[in-house]
């Protein structure tokens, strides 16, 4: 049997800690699967003194990350302690050194990965970030490997979990957003200052990862359209659900010929297919391929267990290939580097989906007469609608469903709206996709 492989892991949180909790109750399986043990060398973390739920014996411990990298003999650096600036000292030296590296962190992958990925390829190492993306589902590999016959149309999904639990509360319980949102903070799915999540960005950073692999462009975050949960009412959700929808945050890259489109916003989807069904802090993936047509991949998208899971996987297969010497054969972006190429992504105004709009109106006659007016004089079909009468006020409440156009053309018929006299401040508008 050859030499264990060393691991340097660079952060101690949750995850970390289920890294090491994995490699070792499952040590004797990873030996199987790996050829020689995979052990925990070193690790580098704030505080020393700090208690953890890990066994740290024999383990060498550090209170800087890059030292540990530069200095500690290990033969792959294991990143994971998220942010962009350490994390990206620690990558690009552990690139320089000749180390592989496994990481989760989408963050920073997203944002500055183009740039890794080519330190990366110079230097002729792995950089493996399985867990960037939908925790324990090993969705970068379904799609970098398992589809790679094919060419993949579209990935759409559930990828943040806070925001899935958030709305599956103000879709079962009738909560504000404020509540599901305290809720979710109280039992640990949400941070203090919640803004990457509810906000989108989380699941921005994700959707640029899927893109690029799924496309073969180089990694585009800047270019994705965003839009977060916050504005999204119980009123919403119920209307939806009168329609036959669930509203949830969907992250969805498609591809028009030579330009994709990006976007992550609240989304109208009918309440009978899969991803609807994806309640809680479950996440949910759906890939379409020429050959395989639509696949589905669903569970835990986030937590120390099924993120660390990932990691190890990741950590697996560098070993294997350190092990038996041979050459990583699966490109970091699934396409080999020269041949990515840029693809324009559609500006989201000229981006086609079914929309949904609510209005606040005053309750008088020929309201819907000239909301109707305004709409075919823009070519926008209604599928469905929906009038409330006032309850205790003087206002009603107007909900429809209009046919596929793009949004430049619902956006324009909707300012058309807002300046009628009696259409109120208010209005919500999200899209519809149906995944026909």
């Amino acid at each position: 049997m050859s030499a264990p492989v060393r691991l340097g892991v660079v952060g101690l949180g949750t995850v970390g800690q289920g890294v090491l909790r994995l490699l070792g109750h499952n040590a004797e399986e990873i030996t199987r699967r790996v050829g020689t043990s995979v052990v925990v060398t070193d690790v580098a973390v704030r505080d020393p003194a700090r208690a953890r739920d890990c066994d740290l014996s024999g383990i060498r411990v550090w209170d800087d990350a890059v030292r540990l990298v530069r200095e500690a003999d290990v033969d792959v650096v294991v990143e994971l302690i998220g942010g962009k600036t350490v994390a990206r000292e620690v990558i690009l030296a552990a690139i320089a050194r000749g180390k592989p590296v496994v990481t989760a962190n989408k963050a920073l992958l997203a944002e500055d990965g183009n740039a890794i990925f080519e330190a990366a390829r110079m230097a002729g190492v792995v950089v493996a970030f399985e867990a960037a993306v939908a925790g324990g589902i090993p969705i970068i590999k379904a799609i970098r490997e398992g589809l790679a016959g094919n060419v993949i149309a579209s990935v759409a999904g559930i990828i943040n979990g806070t925001c899935n639990y958030i709305l599956t509360q103000m879709a079962e319980k009738g909560e504000s957003f404020e509540d599901a949102l305290a809720t979710a903070q109280r039992l640990g799915y949400a941070e203090a200052d919640p803004h990457f999540d509810v906000g989108g960005i989380d699941a921005a950073h994700k959707l640029a990862i899927l893109a690029a692999i799924a496309f073969g462009m180089p990694l585009a975050y800047g270019e994705v359209a965003v839009e977060g949960i916050t504005h999204v009412t119980p009123e919403d959700i119920k209307i939806a659900q009168v329609f036959g929808y669930r509203i949830k945050l969907l992250a969805i890259a498609k591809r028009h010929g030579a330009a994709v489109e990006l976007r992550v916003h609240p989304t109208l989807i009918p309440d009978d297919t899969v991803l609807a069904k994806v309640d809680g802090v479950l996440n949910a993936v759906v890939v379409h391929g020429n050959a395989v047509g639509q696949v589905g991949f669903y569970g835990r998208g986030a937590g120390g267990d099924a993120t660390a899971s990932a990691v190890v996987a990741d950590v697996i297969d560098v070993a294997r290939a350190l092990v038996t010497d041979s050459r990583h054969v699966v490109p970091a972006l699934a396409f080999q580097p020269d041949a990515l190429r840029p693809l324009p992504v559609l500006p989201i105004r000229a981006v086609e989906s079914a929309f949904y709009l609510r209005l606040r109106v005053a309750d008088e006659p020929g309201v819907l007469s000239q909301l109707t007016a305004i709409l075919a004089a823009h070519d926008i079909s209604i599928e469905a609608i929906l009038q409330r009468e006032p309850r205790g006020g003087d206002d009603a409440t107007v909900a429809l469903i209009t046919s596929v156009i793009p949004e430049h053309r619902f956006d324009d018929a909707l300012a058309e709206m807002q300046r009628l006299p009696f259409v109120r401040a208010g209005s919500a508008r999200f899209r519809v996709e149906k995944f026909d």
